[in-house]
């Protein structure tokens, strides 16, 4: 498949890091113009290197009130990634309600108000477009010390169908993406410690973790014409291992 997005335009959250870099990277490629929102503005400037042809934007998306404003001059976008997101760890007993709000702001109120400001836009030009929301296996499955990431997760499958009942009629897609254990930076001291990341393969049967460019790769699929059936699905990229079943 030879994917193009001459002539659209492409809004992607989180875009400093892992998934969002490489997928804002991919995307240039595609020939999509590209906006770029991250929070850190040091990634924006060194992203801004590597993609002269971004356009970055600052802001913290745990400020839910300061997100129209920084997409106030952005103009018409046919393609949302709302893949910006937070995993705070805890044992369930210990954790605070303060981290729960945040995992809810970040994880799921962000994506609505973009989805929100973004959506209308494409209805008024009746153009149609797709979002893709990145979500994460653990809205299905339960792992120990992340309950808030998992709930917050799972209420982003929940809205992503809901929107895509509501935006189909307008010619709007909205799916998720729902990655296993990526091989991030951020990750990077969980695939390098031996025993975790052997616990982590050991359900998996392609037997290892997920790059970023696999995950990016799919995120492109339903964005593209390729999928224009495909919409309100909640699409694994877990190597099987939600297909295998551990007693």
């Amino acid at each position: 498949m030879n994917v193009r997005f001459d002539g659209k335009r492409a809004l992607v959250t989180g875009a400093g890091k892992g998934i969002g870099r490489v997928l804002v990277k991919k995307l240039v490629e595609c020939g999509a113009e590209t906006i770029a929102l991250s929070r850190t503005q040091s990634d924006l400037d060194s992203l801004k290197q590597e993609c002269p042809s971004i356009i970055p934007i600052q802001c913290d998306l745990a400020d839910a009130d300061s997100i129209p404003n920084a997409l106030r001059d952005c103009g018409p976008i046919d393609l949302l990634v709302n893949n910006a997101g937070i995993a705070l760890t805890d044992q369930f007993i210990d954790a605070k309600p303060a981290d729960f709000d945040k995992s809810m702001a970040i994880n799921v109120k962000a994506p609505i108000v973009i989805s929100q400001i973004v959506a209308k836009g494409m209805i008024e030009r009746e153009n149609g477009g797709s979002i893709v929301n990145v979500s994460s296996k653990l809205s299905i499955r339960g792992f120990q010390n992340l309950s808030f990431y998992s709930a917050s997760k799972a209420a982003l499958d929940s809205v992503t169908r809901t929107m895509s009942l509501e935006l189909g009629p307008h010619n709007i897609r909205v799916n998720s993406v729902n990655p296993t254990a990526a091989r991030t930076k951020l990750a990077k001291p969980l695939w390098e410690d031996p025993a975790f990341a052997q616990r982590i393969t050991d359900v998996i049967p392609v037997g290892r973790w997920a790059e970023v460019s696999e995950v990016a790769s799919v995120i492109i699929f339903l964005l593209s014409d390729f999928s224009i059936m495909v919409t309100g699905s909640n699409v694994l990229v877990d190597g099987g291992s939600m297909a295998n079943f551990v007693l």
